[in-house]
């Protein structure tokens, strides 16, 4: 028996074939940038993987998602004729605010799905759609199984999928091709837990909130303050006047 000889390639040969543990990868699929310069250098491809599972795990409810996604979110209505899919978002979207980054309201879909199968089942239809902008699920109790099966369907039919799970679930194990994390603070900033690449230290600074959001959000912030004097006979109108509370 012969044993083959082995062939020497020069290293020019698999540039762009091999990827070095110590580099940034060149992700091999399609990415969407995230509208963030500094976050577009940071990620393979200079950019959010379309087709691929990204997973963002909150400090708390009022981590900036919205500002860490409107600004690729928008790009991705320009580019489908479909929604932008919320499967389980835990509180109802404050639409001027949304607007103000670009997503129109009548763009949206709130799907409401509470059981966690429920929430999946809704998740995998949504990518199964051909029309649909991106799908972005609240999937708290998913284990990894189930991330899986997304990650599978969000490959095959060449969608954004953002995943949004609590900052308690940073000490399991995860698919997703991107990881990040928004901690509470008043400085908003992103963590890149895990990408295809070396680990990256220092978090990046998200941008300050435009102009015309800051005062969107604080007239909000005034409404919801301002209870004018009423007759102790009327009962409390808190049910009819309660402004509605951003997603994340």
């Amino acid at each position: 028996m012969t044993a083959s000889p082995l062939v020497s390639l020069p290293e020019e040969a698999l540039t762009g074939q091999i990827w070095r543990a110590d580099a940034l990868a060149s992700e091999g699929t399609q990415t969407l940038s995230t509208g963030l310069p500094a976050l577009d250098a940071a990620l393979p491809g200079a950019g959010w993987p379309v087709g691929g599972l990204i997973e963002v795990l909150q400090a708390g409810a009022q981590a900036p998602v919205w500002q860490l996604l409107a600004p690729a979110l928008a790009q991705a209505l320009q580019q489908h004729a479909g929604p932008i899919v919320l499967v389980g978002a835990p509180y109802p979207v404050f639409t001027p605010a949304l607007a103000a980054r670009g997503l129109p309201p009548e763009r949206l879909l709130w799907v409401r799905a509470e059981p966690p199968a429920a929430r999946l089942w809704a998740t995998e239809q949504a990518l199964r759609c051909a029309e649909v902008a991106a799908v972005l699920a609240w999937l708290p109790r998913a284990l990894s199984a189930d991330l899986r099966r997304l990650q599978l369907a969000a490959q095959r039919h060449r969608h954004l999928l953002f995943v949004l799970r609590p900052e308690a679930a940073r000490a399991q194990a995860s698919p997703a091709r991107l990881r990040l994390w928004l901690p509470s603070g008043d400085a908003p900033e992103v963590h890149v837990l895990k990408r295809r690449g070396p680990p990256l230290t220092a978090p990046v600074r998200l941008p300050q909130q435009p102009a015309m959001l800051a005062q969107l959000l604080q007239a909000r912030a005034l409404r919801a303050t301002y209870r004018p004097a009423l007759p102790t006979l009327l009962p409390d109108p808190h049910g009819l006047d309660r402004a509605a509370t951003p997603v994340g």
